[in-house]
């Protein structure tokens, strides 16, 4: 067991003290080095304007006009054996650039080879749903709506898909409160008891690395566990703990809480 420190409320701290942060890159190659990537991008520039092309962790990237997002993916997906949606997402440049970018990561498991497509919207902008290409952008552009607010044309279901359809806010921008905003507080609260109960319930913890030593459960405080509904005080007596039932477990050495050792070195 590990030596117990005092954590002096660090769930109140943040984790992050740049959330505006760009990480570097890793480095890029011509997409003229593999014989694949370069008959992709000449089928894809035949048709549609590309504004930059490259390799990078062994898969190439392609940058494209939003408008063409539909055509470029369908292209891919009847010419160029890229017949998977794997993962499609948005990242939020508005503190930069007031501007989205929208990737589309296309597996083809004809070639073993993957390609991702990105593109820039403004912010505010909507693009074109390709859930009639891929069912998997269905629920992907769901997401995005729903944590980002970028709308897909043409979507059937543009709702929210994790948070309540009345939420209120967009929680992956990265001006998002982490820990969210007052309407975040309280919604739980004013949905089911109302306004009026504000004062007597309290604002919601949305901090889920938080640890109450004095909950029901007592579970925060090893060796001082109570049964749930139990009052919790200051003064209560250690309890020692078995961990196996009397006789032990066939052919497992039973453990004896005296035996443990409190491991100092946090790197061992």
């Amino acid at each position: 067991m590990r030596a117990y420190t005092p954590k002096d409320d660090v769930q109140a701290k943040s984790y992050y003290t740049d959330r505006f942060y760009v990480s570097p890159q890793v480095p890029k190659s011509p997409v003229e080095s593999d014989e694949v990537f370069a008959a992709d991008l000449a089928a894809i520039k035949a048709k549609f304007d590309v504004s930059d092309a490259y390799i990078q962790v062994e898969q190439m990237v392609v940058f494209i006009n939003a408008k063409d997002n539909f055509g470029v993916l369908e292209l891919m997906k009847n010419e160029l054996e890229y017949t998977q949606l794997s993962e499609m997402s948005a990242i939020d440049w508005i503190a930069k650039e007031n501007k989205f970018e929208i990737f589309y990561q296309m597996l083809s498991m004809n070639k073993r080879k993957r390609i991702r497509v990105k593109m820039f919207i403004e912010n505010g902008e909507a693009v074109n749903s390709v859930e009639k290409l891929f069912r998997s952008a269905d629920w992907s552009e769901r997401e995005m709506f729903d944590m980002f607010g970028i709308e897909a044309n043409g979507h059937p279901f543009m709702k929210r898909i994790l948070m309540p359809y009345d939420w209120q806010g967009f929680p992956l921008l990265k001006t998002y409160p982490l820990e969210g905003d007052e309407f975040a507080a309280w919604y739980e609260v004013d949905k089911i008891y109302g306004k009026e109960a504000r004062d007597v319930i309290g604002p919601e913890i949305r901090d889920t690395a938080k640890v109450d030593r004095y909950d029901s459960e007592r579970f925060a405080r090893l060796g001082y566990e109570v049964p749930k509904g139990t009052k919790i005080t200051d003064d209560m007596e250690k309890v020692e703990q078995t961990y196996q039932e009397d006789g032990g477990v066939f052919m497992i050495k039973k453990f004896d809480k005296k035996d443990s050792v409190v491991v100092d070195d946090p790197q061992r």
